[in-house]
């Protein structure tokens, strides 16, 4: 199968199990720059929806995987930038549902949550995942670092209104960072608070495990985890467990590539996904990643995390 612009995996998802994900949005375009962002800093700040793709190319390429009969349990919008940002995503969520009975997800920021319109699209997803890693004017700057014109209290009464109206699930994420907001007092008591005034069906508290666009982006411990989830409840998402990678492109960089374009891996995560496609001359892609000039290479917890530059 030729590379694909908008479709990318199946890739292992800890929440989702096997994700196919679709990205319609271009690298890098988001309305947030989040210090801890595995794609690095976001280069194209903007809170202006556009169609930033044709939906019907997206839809050609999906039906063209789908002949493949490639199993995956979800299908995942989230892509390289926040998918909210594509003015034809309700429409895309429609014909998604037409031609799988798989779930829709969408993997997003929440920050456009206030638009009516927005909301209304995004009511035809089978799961909602929004972040919710502020609880404040002051947190919500330094964390997700937001386009000028968007402020806290205006995405949480947004994300408030849309937990009220949504029949579907709604899966809510916080993002803990070693002494910027995983402190008793300061923040995990007021995401406590705020939680109350949301209807969500599970939440997950997550930490950075992927080289951040902050290198003081640090991830908590184990012991700092487990008090969150006592004060938060949820779902600590370093219990879940995930599967391996997958590929419907023959060539094996080539798919490797396709991958880290949108999901960056550790050089364990490459092995193993070469593995299971039967490849065994293992060193020579890591050699072709290391020349790669579009690949940049992170040391990070020990062991290398490969994503484009």
């Amino acid at each position: 199968m030729a590379d694909m612009k908008y479709i990318y995996g199946p890739v292992p998802s800890r929440r989702l199990g096997i994700s196919l994900g679709i990205s319609p949005i271009p690298k890098k375009t988001c309305n947030y720059s989040c210090i801890y962002c595995q794609l690095g800093r976001t280069d194209h700040l903007t809170n202006t929806r556009k169609m930033f793709f044709p939906i019907e190319e997206i839809l050609a390429e999906f039906d063209e995987f789908l002949k493949g009969a490639v199993k995956f349990d979800v299908v995942t919008i989230v892509g390289e930038g926040e998918p909210t940002l594509y003015l034809g995503l309700g429409e895309l969520i429609c014909e998604m549902k037409k031609r799988t009975d798989k779930p829709v997800a969408v993997i997003t920021n929440g920050a456009l949550f206030y638009d009516p319109a927005l909301r209304a699209e995004l009511y035809n997803a089978d799961i909602v995942m929004p972040t919710l890693d502020a609880y404040d004017e002051e947190s919500f700057k330094k964390i997700s670092r937001p386009y000028g014109t968007i402020h806290f209290d205006q995405v949480y009464e947004g994300l408030k209104v849309f937990s009220e109206e949504y029949q579907g699930q709604l899966w809510i994420g916080i993002m803990l960072i070693a002494d910027v907001n995983d402190d008793d007092d300061e923040s995990l008591r007021k995401y406590s608070e705020i939680l109350k005034n949301l209807k969500y069906d599970r939440m997950h508290i997550n930490t950075p495990v992927r080289p951040p666009s902050e290198s003081y982006a640090k991830a908590i411990s184990h012991e700092k985890m487990n008090h969150a989830v006592d004060i938060l409840g949820g779902t600590s998402i370093e219990l879940l467990e995930s599967k391996g990678f997958h590929s419907e492109i023959t060539d094996n960089y080539e798919a490797l590539m396709s991958i880290i374009k949108r999901h960056p891996m550790n050089q364990f995560e490459i092995e193993g996904f070469l593995n299971s496609r039967g490849y065994s001359d293992i060193d020579s892609i890591f050699n072709k990643l290391k020349n790669d000039t579009k690949v940049i290479s992170i040391n990070y917890k020990g062991y290398e995390t490969y994503r484009l530059k």
